[in-house]
């Protein structure tokens, strides 16, 4: 029964007539789109309304507020700082301290005022902290406004202390003159900004005459050392030989009688004859004596220059000590028995080969890099030097005077060689630039500058004369013709070795089938002059090889010499 009741009441709520009418789901054709990142967006900007801003931001999406603006900065602590304030947020060693709106000069007043009187005026209001009692009885003021009549109490207080010490003075006077009591080592007391006395001189003793008559002959032997403008050295000359004169009365720098040369042609030497030793430091430059070669003059940086014996016993003939410091060039005269030197002492100096003695001595007060005899017979007397104040300064020996100044360089002078029958001479200087000269004339015929140039600091004529090895400091010898033009010649160029920031000296055989070289390795170069290819390598010195000379007889000799104090003669 139970069961038909319950499907009745079924059937009677599914009738049409009891049910509601149905309403169908709208559908929409637009996407369907997630709101979920447009409500955290909404969440986000309330809260960063709320929050303070961050300083590091550098843009705000929003209008904050006062409070926002003024807030404290806040955040996480810096890694850097104890504090949690960055670096860049701090003024103080203790963090970040705002700017007061109170003057320099109110703040000094209030400062002080504190530490003398013990109060100073609140700066956020018109309170005082500090010391109560003192501000009564001082009515308030600072050290800067004290009442004129505190002032004229102290003048006079002043005033009072200054008469009681004069008066205390005039009592200690009779005491002053006894040096054991303290009234006389008052009165004799003396400043350390005081002047000096003025002494009346009275009559000089015997002892005192004779001191300032040696004073005064030292302060004029100052004065001519000051005018001379170099160092003054005492000039000395050892000589080293068994004796200066043989049987014959000849002297020792005589050339034998047999030296004469064998033949035209020269040969590149393969193997070391003689080492001479006896420089202390390194050798700058070595000469042989002029057409024979019998005797090599050496110039050490030990501020000594030698002579040595080639042909006999290959020992030091005389030491010649002239220079304060090292030797930077030597130059025979054209027959030897007299030489120049030039010392980084700022003197030059022109010595007797024979006896040792200096005969002149000339200075500019600037170094001289190269000094140079002129090579003509009847101007022997006539001396030119390259200075380091890019002058080039030319002397008469015999008067002692400058003749003429050739100043057109623009840096320290290197190199002085005289070509076309010694009527012109080239020079080269640090301003990687030649120029030719004539002789006597300080006007520039002839200036050779590439941007491609560098410095050359030794230059060498071809025994034919029409040509000139420049040693450049990019590692290779340039030819250039000594005609009137004075051009590069491309085709020859001279390279492998290296010299830069050394300056190797550049030579000729005497034949000029052959080019030589030192390099900054120690090595000798030997190139043929018509192929420009090298020849022939010899390590000769441990260090720098800055010296070569071709001997003038002897077709197959060379010397070289080097910074390690080493002169070797090759064969």
């Amino acid at each position: 029964m139970d069961l038909i009741q319950s499907y009745d009441e079924e059937a009677v709520s599914s009738s049409p007539e009891s049910s509601p009418p149905r309403i169908l789901k709208a559908k929409s054709s637009a996407p369907e789109v997630d709101d979920t990142a447009l409500a955290l967006t909404v969440a986000n900007v309330n809260q960063s309304k709320s929050n303070p801003i961050n300083p590091t931001q550098h843009v705000v999406a929003f209008n904050p507020t006062y409070e926002q603006l003024w807030a404290p900065i806040c955040g996480p602590a810096h890694p850097y700082a104890k504090d949690g304030i960055a670096q860049g947020m701090r003024n103080h060693k203790l963090g970040f301290v705002e700017d007061a709106s109170i003057g320099s000069f109110v703040f000094d007043e209030q400062y002080n005022t504190f530490h003398k009187y013990g109060y100073a005026a609140d700066p956020s209001g018109m309170n005082y902290v500090g010391d109560v009692e003192a501000l009564k009885q001082n009515d308030g003021v600072s050290v800067y406004n004290i009442p004129q009549s505190e002032q004229k109490r102290r003048k006079l207080e002043k005033n009072k202390e200054e008469r009681e010490g004069e008066e205390k003075k005039e009592e200690l006077e009779p005491e002053a003159d006894n040096p054991a009591t303290e009234a006389w080592l008052l009165k004799n007391r003396k400043s350390p900004w005081s002047r000096k006395k003025e002494v009346v001189q009275g009559e000089l003793t015997e002892e005192q005459k004779k001191y300032a008559e040696d004073h005064a002959k030292k302060k004029e032997e100052k004065g001519q050392q000051g005018e001379a403008k170099g160092e003054h050295y005492a000039d000395k000359s050892t000589f080293h030989g068994k004796e200066e004169k043989d049987y014959q009365g000849r002297s020792w720098i005589e050339a034998p009688k047999d030296a004469k040369a064998n033949n035209d042609h020269c040969y590149i030497p393969k193997r070391l004859v003689h080492t001479w030793s006896g420089h202390t430091k390194g050798v700058s430059a070595i000469r042989f004596f002029p057409k024979h070669g019998h005797l090599l003059l050496s110039a050490g940086m030990d501020s000594k220059v030698k002579i040595w014996d080639v042909y006999n016993s290959g020992k030091c003939m005389r030491t010649y000590m002239g220079h304060a410091k090292a030797v930077r060039d030597i130059c025979f005269s054209n027959d030897g028995t007299k030489f120049l030197t030039a010392g980084y002492d700022k003197n030059i100096k022109y010595w007797d080969t024979e006896t040792g003695q200096v005969i002149s001595t000339f200075s500019t007060g600037k170094i001289p890099y190269v000094v140079k005899l002129n090579p003509d017979d009847d101007k022997q007397n006539i001396l030119l030097a390259g200075m380091s104040d890019k002058k080039i300064v030319q002397w008469d020996i015999n008067t002692g005077e400058i003749t003429q100044e050739y100043d057109q360089h623009l840096g320290a002078v290197n190199t002085i060689t005289f070509v076309d029958n010694n009527r012109r001479f080239v020079t080269s200087s640090d301003d990687k630039s030649l120029r030719v000269w004539e002789f006597g004339i300080p006007v520039v015929i002839k200036y050779i500058s590439e941007p491609h140039m560098h410095s050359m600091p030794s230059i060498s004529v071809h025994p034919n004369g029409n040509w000139l090895a420049a040693q450049s400091l990019d590692n290779q010898i340039l030819i250039y013709s000594t005609r009137e033009r004075f051009q590069l010649n491309k085709k020859k160029r001279f390279a492998g070795h290296i010299v830069a920031g050394y300056a190797c000296q550049v030579n000729f055989s005497p034949d000029g089938r052959f080019v030589m070289s030192g390099d900054g390795e120690g090595k000798c170069w030997f190139w043929d002059w018509k192929s420009c290819k090298v020849f022939r390598t010899l390590k000769c010195h441990n260090g720098v090889c800055i010296g070569a000379e071709w001997h003038p007889l002897e077709q197959s000799k060379v010397a070289t010499c080097g910074w390690d104090g080493l002169i070797k003669y090759w064969d």
